[in-house]
C-alpha cells in the first residue's frame, strides 16, 4: 500500500529498512492460494495493526517481463519489479502451479535463479516451485518436499532426485521446498518467526484464523483414496465414505445416494476394490485412525471417536485384527523419519483386510 507523502513520520524501524526482504517469482499458471496465503502472512507481519505497510517486511513480485502473470484460476497478477539483485534479497521464492501447461518460467528467469544461488541467496520452491528449481539444476544432492498429490509426478520427472511427501515443508541448506496450501502458511510463519520473532508469527497466523504457526515436519493431511479408482460410482461411494468417517453412514444410504441397490453396490465394490463396501468403509476408518496415531498426540479414545467407532475397546479390537497390534502398542513404536503411506504413492492403495466382517 502506498503511503501518503508527509502523512506520517517514518519510524526508526522503517528508517533502518525491513528485517525480511522477499522476492517472489510467479510461474505461468501459478497456484493463487499458495501465493495468497504466503504473501498475506508477510503483509500482516510487516506492520502494526491493520495498516499493511511494508515496514518490517518487504516483498516484490519479480519478473523478467512487464506482462501480467496468469494464475491457474485465470486471475492475473501484475509484477511490481524486475529481477532484483542478490544484495536486495533475503530469499527468492518461486511459486509453481500447473505442471503440464507449457513452460513455467523463461530461460532468463532460470539463469537469474542460478545466479542467485551462486550469490548465496536461499531459494524457496512453493507448490510445484520445487519442479522449477530442479529443472534449473538447483536441487542436485538436495531433498525436495512436494504435496502427496505431486509425489508420483516428481519421481517420474526427476528419478535421480530425493523427494518426500510426508510433511509441510523441508529446509535442506539454502533450499526450502514446500507442499503448497497449508504448507505455504507454515513456511511463511517459519520465516517470520526467524526474522521477526514468534509473537509476530503468531499474530499473522491468528488474524488469518490459523491455530498458530506449524512446524515444517508436521504431517500433510490424509490424502483421498477415490482418485485411484476409475469406476465413477465406486469413486462416489469412496468419497461419501471419506466425507463421513467420524459419523459413518449406512451402506444402504450410500447405495441410495448412487441410485443403485445394495446388491449392485456390493458387486461394484468387489469388482473394483476386491472387497465389499462395509469392509472398505471399515478399512478407510482404520487407516485414518492409523494416520492420526502416527501424526497427532490425541488419545486413543479421541482417535476412536474421530474415526467413527462406538467405543475405544471396539476400536482397539478392530485395529488389532487389521494390523496385528493394538493402537497403544503402535504409538509406542518408533515411526522412523515420520513418513507414512503418503510418501510412497499419490493415494492409498486398498489392500484386502486380514479379517472379514
Amino acid at each position: 500500500m502506498l503511503q501518503k507523502t508527509g502523512a506520517r513520520k517514518p519510524t526508526a524501524e522503517a528508517a533502518q529498512g525491513p528485517s525480511l526482504r522477499v522476492g517472489i517469482i510467479l510461474a505461468e499458471h501459478f497456484t493463487l492460494s499458495a501465493f495468497g496465503v504466503f504473501v498475506d502472512h508477510l503483509r500482516l507481519a510487516a506492520d502494526e495493526g491493520d495498516r499493511s505497510r511494508p515496514v518490517r517486511v518487504h516483498w516484490s513480485i519479480m519478473s523478467s517481463r512487464r506482462a501480467p502473470i496468469p494464475a491457474s484460476c485465470g486471475v492475473t497478477v501484475q509484477p511490481t519489479s524486475s529481477l532484483l539483485a542478490a544484495p536486495n534479497l533475503d530469499y527468492a521464492v518461486v511459486v509453481g502451479g500447473i505442471l503440464h501447461a507449457g513452460p513455467q518460467i523463461d530461460e532468463a528467469t532460470s539463469a537469474y535463479l542460478r545466479e542467485l544461488a551462486k550469490s548465496g541467496v536461499p531459494l524457496i520452491g512453493i507448490c510445484t516451485g520445487s519442479f522449477i528449481l530442479c529443472r534449473a539444476g538447483l536441487m542436485r544432492g538436495r531433498r525436495s518436499c512436494v504435496s502427496w498429490y505431486h509425489y508420483q509426478d516428481f519421481r517420474e520427472t526427476f528419478p535421480d532426485h530425493d523427494v518426500v511427501a510426508d510433511r509441510l515443508f523441508l529446509a535442506d541448506g539454502p533450499r526450502i521446498t514446500c507442499a503448497g496450501g497449508a504448507g505455504a502458511a507454515a513456511l511463511a510463519s517459519h520465516l517470520i518467526e526467524r526474522h521477526l520473532g514468534r509473537a509476530t508469527a503468531y499474530k499473522a497466523s491468528q488474524v488469518l484464523l490459523f491455530d498458530g504457526p506449524r512446524e515444517g515436519n508436521d504431517a500433510q493431511p490424509h490424502p483421498p483414496l477415490s482418485e485411484s479408482v476409475g469406476e465413477p460410482r465406486v469413486r462416489r461411494a469412496l468419497l461419501l465414505m471419506e466425507q463421513n468417517l467420524t459419523r459413518p453412514i449406512s451402506v444402504a444410504t450410500i447405495a441410495s445416494e448412487l441410485g443403485v441397490s445394495v446388491r449392485q453396490l456390493e458387486r461394484l465394490c468387489r469388482g473394483h476394490l476386491g472387497m465389499g463396501p462395509a469392509s472398505t468403509y471399515r478399512q478407510l476408518r482404520l487407516r485414518y485412525a492409523n494416520w492420526l496415531i502416527e501424526n497427532t498426540d490425541r488419545s486413543v479414545t479421541e482417535i476412536a471417536i474421530e474415526a467413527g467407532f462406538a467405543d475405544c475397546a471396539h476400536f482397539s479390537r478392530q485395529f488389532k485384527d487389521a494390523y496385528g497390534f493394538s493402537p497403544s502398542h503402535h504409538r509406542m513404536q518408533p515411526q522412523g523419519n515420520g513418513t507414512s503411506d503418503i510418501a510412497h504413492a499419490r493415494v492409498y492403495e486398498i489392500q484386502s483386510p486380514q479379517t472379514q466382517p
